[in-house]
Parts: C-alpha cells; sequence; structure tokens
C-alpha cells in the first residue's frame, strides 16, 4: 500500500528505526551502538571524559535508533505504528516531529534526573514513543472512561493508557525480551508527560497555521 500524506512521518520513523537496528544486529555492532549513541547519564558531568562519536547532546536522539532485542523493537514499532499514524492524521508531520524530538528529550531529561551519575547506557524509542502515546490520549480519549473525583475522564484513560504502556515493557525487559537491558520507567514517565502537555498547544499550532 502506498503510504498516503497523513503517516508518511509514521511510516519513515520506524524504517529508518528497523533499518538501523537491523544493520547493527546483522553486522555485530550492537554494544558498540550501546556505547556511542545510547544515553548515558553520567557522561554530563563535567569530570566525565569524552567518549563516542556521537555528541553528548544528541544521544536522546540516536538512542531511539538502538534498541535491546527483537522483541523490544518489534513491540516499540506496532505501537508507534499505530498511535503514530493517528495523532500524525490529525497533528500532521511537523507538529508530530516535534512532538517525537521533544519526547525523546523529555524521556532522557526524566532519566537522567532519576539517576545522574548512571552509567548503563539507555536505548530505545520507548521515550519518544510515549510521547506519541500521552498525546494519542488525549486527542482520542471517550466519553465510556468515567471520571476518578476530581480527576476528568480523559485524564483517567491517559493515565491507564499510560499505566498499560510502561507494565508491558516492564514485563518485556522481566522476561528477558530486551536483550537483558533494565526498563528506564522515568523515561518513560517523562516521554508520557511530554505528550500530554503538547498535544493541546500542538493541535492549536497545526490548525492556526492551516
Amino acid at each position: 500500500m502506498k503510504a498516503s500524506a497523513s503517516d508518511f512521518l509514521t511510516r519513515a520513523i520506524v524504517a529508518v528505526t528497523v533499518i538501523c537496528w537491523g544493520v547493527a544486529s546483522i553486522f555485530g555492532w550492537s554494544d558498540l551502538a550501546y556505547v556511542e549513541g545510547g544515553f548515558i547519564a553520567a557522561r554530563f558531568d563535567a569530570d566525565f571524559p569524552a567518549i563516542g562519536v556521537v555528541p553528548v547532546f544528541l544521544t536522546p536522539l540516536s538512542a531511539t535508533l538502538l534498541h535491546a532485542g527483537a522483541m523490544h523493537i518489534l513491540f516499540n514499532m506496532v505501537t508507534l505504528y499505530y498511535c503514530g499514524r493517528q495523532v500524525e492524521s490529525v497533528l500532521g508531520p511537523r507538529a508530530l516531529a516535534i512532538l517525537y524530538l521533544a519526547g525523546a528529550y523529555g524521556a532522557a531529561l526524566a532519566h537522567y534526573l532519576s539517576n545522574p551519575e548512571q552509567l548503563a547506557p539507555m536505548v530505545g524509542a520507548s521515550g519518544a514513543i510515549s510521547a506519541v502515546i500521552g498525546t494519542y490520549a488525549m486527542l482520542f480519549s471517550t466519553s465510556d472512561t468515567k471520571a476518578v473525583g476530581p480527576i476528568p475522564a480523559y485524564w483517567v484513560r491517559a493515565l491507564w493508557l499510560a499505566v498499560a504502556w510502561v507494565g508491558v515493557q516492564w514485563m518485556i525487559g522481566f522476561a528477558g525480551l530486551g536483550g537483558g537491558m533494565g526498563i528506564a520507567i522515568w523515561a518513560h514517565v517523562g516521554g508520557f508527560l511530554v505528550g500530554i502537555l503538547l498535544a493541546k498547544p500542538l493541535v492549536k499550532w497545526r490548525y492556526k497555521k492551516g
């Protein structure tokens, strides 16, 4: 099927991410790629020795192109493909690009704040995808979800979706299907919050431009 204008960017992100993971896996470069392009919180310490060819400030983005195993990337890309297409149909490709980039950096920031001395590389697009999921939840929340006290129904649905997303990621890591790497819970939370906060501003921006 030919890619439509409404989901071209989503398909492009999926394709580029899969290609990067495939090349690293086929040629046995995965471990090197984790060190070179993964997000390592401790690198932002002024006394930490410079390593890697990727500039430190770009590692939140390069990390989204790296994954710890077949199940890790499969689940991430299926989720991105489903939610990303829906969000892109509303926001358009430019706003989706902003959302994805902001999600990647928001996730990296949350991960850094949770443990600024961590040496283990964080890899995967889960943080950026969490932003897409957060916006998806805000855009497509339905009235069949009931409010909980002062919490509106759409926030309840968004929070349930966040818990489910993080939970599945955790189970993949626990089962060892993510290549034995841990799950960066706070990165998911940070990305999801970015998605929630940017949903309405990006909608307004897109339609003001139009």
